[in-house]
């Protein structure tokens, strides 16, 4: 008997929604308004800078409450009881996620900003863009996981576990995780800041959120899918206001180094067709049915830039170069994860061949 359907998130009727679909559209948007007003309102952008208790920004822990909250309570960890259904495809991205992905990131960034791109940055920025780097790869993604999975007819099942059982490690991996590979890369760890990061935008949303999950399904799952539905342009715009806030910071080096961009966007560019590469050619050696080798190279791929972004601003401040090169992983999210969801749906004669073989 074949075992049941999870009966949350609906992921088969999960789609990208207009505003997802052009999501680099509005980083780019992003990037001239927070710019623009960033030269014609210095004085606002100060103001809001020195709006801080213990170090933490008020006016940016809001808006990334907002961002990070809704997205987690599609989460269920009810889930995790299913992984033995799916127990290669589980390990493939397991690995992919955390044993491969963090690492050829820091050395990918260190290749191209660290060596063969440093003639072309800021004096002394490389290596704040090297640690953005590593907190974009460090934090498997959470929430778009969902419609790349959906995009490629994934398995929901494996799909509901497998992100389940990733935000569960991120909680007890992130820092330690971020902490080793930013000393490795001779990068001051500060210990305390990243502790109170991971406290306030990963462990305390997934408490709120998974009690506030809990309450919303007393009523019955459709009042979970219309909180959601109603709630995610909030999360998505409270993103994109934090993307004005951090480049009105940044407009200025950005004016004076526009290359910095896209030179930021080649490592992400490797590692993210690399760490798909290997997820999907792993599960096709390992004999993975394709309906979840898709899904795990989507997932092993994407990020979760929220809180990527989240923990950049907390450790190194919103006119970082950390901060800049995690919203280099927001603008080529969408077009890239879009690109290998074509990948893989045309290769599926490929990948089922040689599974059967």
């Amino acid at each position: 008997m074949a075992p049941p359907l999870l009966p949350t998130l609906s992921v088969q009727t999960e789609r990208m929604s207009l505003f997802e679909r052009y999501l680099s559209l509005w980083v780019a948007l992003c990037i001239v308004v927070g710019i623009g007003l960033g030269h014609m309102m210095p004085g606002a952008f100060e103001a809001i800078a020195a709006f801080e208790v213990a170090n933490v920004n008020l006016v940016v822990a809001v808006l990334i409450w907002l961002m990070i909250i809704p997205m987690l309570l599609r989460i269920d960890f009810g889930a995790l009881h299913s992984l033995r259904q799916h127990w290669r495809g589980i390990g493939v991205t397991l690995v992919v996620n955390w044993a491969v992905k963090p690492f050829s990131m820091a050395l990918l960034g260190t290749l191209f900003l660290g060596y063969l791109f440093a003639p072309l940055l800021p004096s002394g920025a490389p290596s704040s863009y090297i640690a953005g780097l590593i907190l974009l790869a460090a934090a498997p993604c959470t929430a778009m996981v969902f419609v790349w999975s959906n995009l490629v007819d994934g398995e929901p099942n494996y799909t509901l576990s497998q992100v389940a059982l990733n935000d569960l490690i991120m909680v007890f991996a992130f820092a330690p995780l971020v902490g080793l590979l930013l000393g490795v890369a001779s990068i001051t760890v500060p210990w305390n800041t990243l502790a109170l990061s991971v406290g306030l935008y990963l462990v305390v949303p997934v408490i709120i959120s998974q009690l506030f999950r809990r309450a919303l399904l007393r009523g019955g799952e459709n009042r979970l899918q219309h909180f959601l539905s109603t709630v995610g342009p909030i999360s998505l715009s409270s993103l994109l206001l934090t993307l004005v806030l951090l480049f009105g910071f940044q407009g200025e080096q950005i004016i004076r180094q526009p290359l910095v961009i896209a030179l930021i966007a080649v490592p992400i560019l490797f590692q993210v067709y690399l760490n798909a590469g290997i997820a999907y050619w792993l599960s096709r050696r390992f004999g993975v049915a394709w309906c979840v080798a898709g899904p795990s190279a989507l997932i092993g791929a994407s990020n979760f830039f929220e809180l990527a972004v989240a923990a950049a601003i907390s450790l190194f401040g919103l006119s970082s170069g950390a901060a800049l090169a995690t919203v280099v992983g927001v603008l080529v999210e969408v077009p890239v994860m879009l690109s290998i969801v074509a990948l893989v749906k045309r290769t599926r004669p490929w990948y089922e061949k040689g599974i059967s073989a």
